[in-house]
């Protein structure tokens, strides 16, 4: 079942076109994949190409190629724009191509030659040719002097004539202006040489002043170095009286400690010796060797002896039993008789067995007065 599209009537409003299909069913499938031979006759053979002509292999030094991964490459928003220009650029170049007329096709027996169509034919070869050229410029000539600027005459000359001694007497004018200018370079002259004078006694004073100063200066410091070593002595007098206490205190202080500790250590040697007496840490070393190897000797060899007459003595108990409860089983019985004379042997050896029980009684007696003996 194919689908079917069915537009959608757009109103007056710009809508996005929508895509509708009728519901169908699903063509069965099997559960399990196929088969990888079934899939390639599905999809059709395999087509293998030489791999050196791939343009997705790289050719050469494959170490000087750093070509870093779309997502490290930095995406600025400086970037992007830069990006978007130039594909609106190419998107422009190649609208401009593609609405400019080309050439027409050219007709059959011919082909289409590049031919240049400028006003001078130029040699195209793929090295630019180098040329060197030299240029030598004239000489300057020398300029002729520009001639001097006079204005036109104006108006009327007019002149007048004085003659010798009718405006002034040089000697007798020039007399009071010579004498002012004398007059002020005498007073120039003794300005400067009392001026030279003030500053030498200025000089001097200062000299004078300085030395004294410098006087002064040594004797202060001297003074000063007076005094301090005066303060060094006495506080270096002040710190031997000091350690000079401490020392006679710590002395008094060690002569009492010492004598306190004798007496209280008079008596502590006896009792620490009593006491150690008291708890064994002084022994005689034979009797200390009595209690520690012999007596658990002893002991173990006398345990060891009880131990087997107690021993005997269960062994005989039961047998003794045994033998109690066998007669006890034959007396219950009537005897038969041929066999009257059994019970008189019997009762003969009854008699024995107590003889012994008798004899051993004596003998265990004498063992239990022994037990307190060996334990003491």
């Amino acid at each position: 079942m194919e689908p079917t599209m069915v537009p959608v009537q757009a109103p007056e409003m710009d809508v996005p076109y929508s895509f509708s299909s009728q519901p169908r069913s699903l063509l069965p499938r099997p559960k399990y994949r196929q088969q990888s031979n079934a899939a390639e006759t599905e999809k059709g053979p395999r087509r293998y190409c030489n791999i050196m002509v791939d343009p997705r292999v790289v050719r050469g030094n494959a170490l000087s190629l750093r070509l870093l991964p779309e997502s490290t490459q930095p995406s600025t928003p400086e970037v992007k724009k830069q990006k978007k220009a130039q594909k609106k650029l190419q998107a422009r170049k190649l609208t401009q191509e593609q609405i400019r007329p080309g050439t027409p096709e050219p007709v059959e027996g011919r082909e289409h030659v590049h031919v240049q169509t400028e006003l001078y034919l130029e040699e195209i070869s793929d090295r630019i040719i180098e040329v060197d050229g030299e240029c030598q410029t004239d000489e300057f000539l020398d300029r002729p002097p520009t001639p001097l600027f006079i204005p036109a005459k104006t108006g009327k000359d007019v002149a007048t004539q004085i003659e010798e001694g009718e405006l002034f007497d040089f000697d007798i004018e020039v007399k009071p202006i010579l004498e002012v200018l004398v007059g002020k370079t005498v007073e120039q002259a003794l300005l400067e040489v009392m001026e030279e004078e003030e500053l030498a006694q200025l000089w001097s004073h200062q000299r004078a002043f300085a030395e004294l100063r410098n006087a002064e200066f040594a004797e202060l410091q001297r003074l000063e170095e007076q005094d301090r070593r005066i303060r060094e002595e006495k506080e270096r007098r002040r710190l031997e009286h000091l350690e000079k206490l401490r020392k006679q205190k710590e002395t008094a202080e060690k002569v009492a400690a010492r004598a306190f500790a004798q007496r209280y250590l008079a008596d502590l040697i006896p009792s620490v010796f009593n006491n150690l007496h008291d708890r064994g840490f002084f022994y005689d070393p034979i009797e200390r060797d009595i209690e520690t190897e012999f007596l658990p000797w002893l002991m173990s060899e006398v345990d060891e002896t009880l131990q087997k007459k107690v021993l005997g003595r269960m062994m005989l108990d039961s047998l003794i039993r045994m033998v109690v409860e066998k007669r006890l089983d034959e007396f219950s019985h009537p005897p038969p008789s041929d066999q009257t004379e059994a019970p008189a042997e019997e009762l003969g050896a009854t008699q024995v067995s107590g003889e012994g029980d008798a004899a051993d009684q004596p003998v265990a007696e004498k063992e239990e007065t022994d037990q307190p003996v060996a334990e003491e």
